[in-house]
């Protein structure tokens, strides 16, 4: 039995001030961002995707603006295939360092020994969310040698978003969000503007996307909904809290 280590515990050669990042990130624009955040971290950024409905965004404003940017994108095993459709889609698109990740045990192996974990209550859905998210994600950041981490939440997407910094430290990694500030209606211009091609899922109801069994479409302007039915609305890498005691 091995225990899950902490999301990247090496400690970073220089110590990063997030409130002051923040700060300085206030008044740029997102690309701005992004730039500055290469121009000041370099090796130590990394960005993540989920190949989700907003990740043409994230995916084009890096592209355009730091495409030397490593993209972690963690595949669960129980995505919906139009997700890895759509992520093949806007890797042919963009020229993005790509590197996928899995989990160390397969998803069938996961529910012929434990079932359906995402049922099972908070402490399944904690043993899940560490074989699928939290440990291929610790790897990752441990790969890369990365301790900052690019991410586009938005805090108009969610109720537990909206109290976010443009920088915030989550245990021992740091994480920056570029578009926080931007609204759907800036969203959905960005996408017309550009080009970029939209999720197949995107016109049948869907507010937010994730893993198949726990995704849903949702009531319009209730994205809370649409995940975990309605219990949640974080997988648990966006959350500040304690890493459940659970060992593989």
């Amino acid at each position: 039995m091995v225990a899950l280590k902490s999301i990247n515990p090496a400690a970073p050669a220089v110590a990063l001030d997030a409130a002051a990042l923040s700060a300085s990130l206030v008044h740029l624009r997102a690309g701005e961002r992004i730039r500055q955040l290469y121009a000041q971290l370099g090796k130590r950024l990394v960005a993540t995707t989920s190949f989700g409905l907003q990740a043409g965004v994230m995916l084009h404003l890096i592209h355009e603006h730091a495409p030397e940017i490593p993209i972690i994108f963690i595949d669960t095993g129980f995505l919906f295939p139009e997700t890895y459709q759509y992520g093949e889609e806007l890797s042919a698109k963009f020229d993005l360092d790509l590197r996928i990740y899995q989990p160390t045990i397969s998803a069938a192996r996961i529910q012929a020994l434990w079932g359906n974990l995402w049922e099972n209550g908070k402490e399944g859905a904690d043993q899940y969310g560490l074989l699928t998210k939290i440990e291929p994600m610790n790897r990752a950041l441990n790969e890369t040698g990365a301790d900052v981490w690019l991410s586009g939440l938005r805090r108009s997407q969610s109720k537990t978003r909206v109290d976010r910094p443009f920088v915030e430290q989550q245990k021992m990694t740091m994480k920056a969000y570029p578009i926080l500030d931007w609204a759907d209606a800036q969203v959905e211009l960005y996408f017309y503007q550009n080009n970029i091609p939209r999720h197949p899922l995107a016109a049948q109801g869907y507010l937010t996307m994730g893993d198949w069994h726990s995704t849903r479409p949702a009531t319009p302007g209730d994205a809370d909904s649409s995940r975990f039915n309605g219990e949640k609305y974080e997988c648990g890498l966006h959350l500040d809290s304690g890493t459940p005691d659970f060992q593989i």
